[in-house]
């Protein structure tokens, strides 16, 4: 990998934590609807206070990530949770935060949108636990998000090779 990648998702990473942290929460607010099926075939009523594989989110005022609003995939939207990684460290690492980088721009970057990262056009940011969080349930989840520099996105980009 490259070392301008790396620094520069570490760097949002960083602004990630930060962010959340002074949120005063550990993901997304709750939102009535959720894309079953990450393609947006559908959505169901579900009350969560994070994001999972196959959320489509639409960006909120502040473009804080506790700030975005789980829309159907099929509706316009800015982002798209693609994979997550529980980390299981019993305490709150940097370091398996920072591996958890290098995970989301690897096999599973490469197995949802069908080319490797370095040979895509699509962006990725994680939205990472936090020490606030660690100690709660799903507080150790590492969120991979793909986001499209061209602007919002209708469908999956799942399997779009770009």
């Amino acid at each position: 990998m490259k070392s301008y990648e790396r620094s520069t998702l570490l760097v949002a990473a960083c602004a990630l934590t930060l962010a959340v942290s002074l949120s005063g929460c550990g993901g997304a607010a709750p939102s009535p609807e959720r894309s079953v099926t990450g393609d947006g075939s559908g959505s169901e009523n579900v009350e969560s206070p994070t994001v999972t594989v196959g959320d489509c989110r639409l960006e909120g005022a502040t473009a804080l990530p506790a700030d975005a609003e789980v829309v159907p995939c099929a509706e316009p939207h800015d982002e798209e949770v693609f994979h997550q990684i529980e980390l299981t460290d019993a305490t709150f690492s940097e370091e398996a935060i920072e591996a958890a980088t290098l995970e989301c721009i690897g096999d599973p970057f490469t197995a949802f949108v069908g080319v490797p990262r370095e040979e895509s056009a699509l962006s990725v940011y994680l939205i990472p636990p936090t020490e606030e969080t660690w100690d709660q349930p799903g507080g150790r989840v590492v969120s991979c998000v793909l986001v499209d520099p061209a602007g919002q996105v209708e469908g999956t980009l799942e399997g779009a090779a770009r």
